[in-house]
């Protein structure tokens, strides 16, 4: 249901939505479910204010790119980017690996691939 929330067009983007989609996913998260894991981690990187927030964000979006989530393994190479780019261009590849455009793109705009 909480990724139902997230990705319906009219619903997705409201703060209230969200919030009941980040409670819900938390539980799951916790067991180690990957998805779970990267929805809630991106949630919490992208739209909470706090750092302790973003904190367990970032490690729950580290922990699906490293169980294989693509879609976590490109928004992980975001986060390393700056600080960290070899790591970002691994996961970038890692992503691009998979099939993500998004990822073979950004490998060509971020390191000239």
């Amino acid at each position: 249901m909480a990724l139902w929330l997230l990705d319906s067009p009219r619903l997705g983007d409201n703060p209230q939505v969200k919030h009941l989609a980040g409670r819900l996913l938390k539980q799951p998260a916790r067991q180690g479910v990957v998805v779970a894991q990267s929805r809630l981690g991106q949630m919490l990187c992208r739209d909470c204010g706090n750092a302790r927030d973003r904190r367990i964000g970032h490690e729950l979006l580290r922990q699906a790119a490293r169980a294989g989530d693509r879609r976590a393994q490109l928004e992980y190479a975001r986060l390393c980017q700056h600080n960290e780019p070899e790591q970002a261009r691994y996961w970038l590849e890692l992503a691009a690996g998979q099939g993500s455009q998004e990822a073979r793109r950004l490998l060509r705009q971020w390191f000239s691939v």
